[in-house]
């Protein structure tokens, strides 16, 4: 084991300082209250001889002042080991955390001090959070450059086919490299809100709003694509003033719709507005197939996809229901999602009113 130094040694001899000085104190306290007792009730000579001390009582007082000490220094040694071993841990583990080792793990010991294990638990977590965020850095990372690289890769073959004469520059191929570009567009807006949502700086333009006419005004403009797919959209919204930011709300419902286009089977889309006890709701269900359970939990996170869903065929970028769950989060409400009895799904984004 290394050799106790430093603090420990400091403990050592404060502990040690401590007994010399309750010693010295009991010793001249008792001389004092021999000097005192002398002064009010005077005695003989004969009698003061029998208090002054003797050889044997000095060697007790330097027996008891050496077994004192040596009594404080075992103390001092087990006190500055349960103290310093939990230290010394999370001293070596931050140090092979500054040079990149995001495994380490601190070791408090089975006899450490409240504070000092509660100190060793905090630096673990601490630890396992840095190296969740590495891998989620590591994951976003792959995953962008994922959704990235089909877009480009098509913009670059057309591109590269129109520069060298292989396609004719007509409206559809221009209509088709435009395309492209919207959905980099698309894609750079989703990944703009989910970072800044993340840090906290998504910022809302709150106030008393029409909500539902806003929302009829452009979901009409979404119906069409919805209409092409095969699902029939009905509106059940209640009208009255809403406090929110509208234009996220309506992002967040047309990338919930854009999710239903994807991945449902078509058929009826019901989108319900209300307000109740204070709560603010809007409400998407469609007729299935259904959501797997184990999904469901990690739905809202980034780059996430069904396997039984059809976004793989039509380039979703697994952005969308991160975004709805941004906008809900800055509104200081929650959005969540669960299978309903006809084997659809539901989601439902709620907010305060006040």
């Amino acid at each position: 084991m290394k050799m106790l130094n430093g603090l420990s040694g400091q403990i050592i001899l404060s502990m040690s300082a401590v007994v010399l000085c309750v010693i010295t104190l009991a010793v001249i306290g008792s001389y004092v209250f021999y000097a005192m007792l002398w002064t009010f009730w005077p005695l003989s000579n004969e009698e003061l001889d029998q208090w002054m001390p003797s050889s044997i009582e000095w060697v007790w007082m330097g027996l008891t002042t050496f077994v004192s000490l040596a009594v404080g220094c075992i103390v001092a040694v087990k006190l500055s080991r349960r103290i310093l071993m939990p230290l010394n841990s999370v001293a070596a583990s931050l140090r092979k955390l500054a040079n990149g080792d995001l495994e380490v793990q601190a070791v408090a010991g089975d006899q450490s001090i409240g504070e000092a294990a509660l100190l060793v638990d905090d630096f673990n977590s601490m630890a396992k959070r840095l190296k969740r965020m590495a891998e989620e850095q590591a994951f976003w990372n792959a995953a962008i450059a994922h959704e990235l690289r089909t877009p480009l890769t098509i913009l670059r073959g057309r591109l590269q086919g129109l520069a060298e004469g292989v396609f004719e520059p007509d409206t559809l191929q221009f209509c088709s490299l435009l395309n492209q570009v919207e959905g980099l567009t698309r894609l750079v807006e989703d990944l703009r809100v989910v970072g800044l949502a993340d840090s906290g700086y998504l910022e809302l333009n709150l106030r008393e709003a029409d909500l539902a006419t806003e929302i009829e005004d452009d979901i009409r403009l979404f119906e069409p694509s919805l209409q092409a797919a095969g699902f029939v959209l009905r509106l059940y919204l209640q009208r009255r003033p809403v406090r929110c930011d509208p234009a996220r709300i309506c992002q967040a419902l047309l990338a919930l719709l854009d999710n239903i286009r994807r991945h449902a089977t078509p058929g009826n889309v019901v989108v319900h507005l209300s307000t109740r006890n204070q709560i603010n709701y809007l409400r998407v269900r469609d007729d299935g197939p259904g959501i797997d359970e184990h999904l469901i939990m990690r739905i809202f996170d980034a780059f996430q996809r069904g396997e039984n869903s059809r976004s793989r065929a039509q380039c979703g970028s697994g952005l969308g229901l991160a975004v709805v769950r941004a906008i809900a989060l800055a509104h200081g409400g929650t959005v969540t999602c669960r299978n309903v009895e006809n084997g659809g799904t539901l989601f439902e984004l709620s907010w305060n009113a006040r």
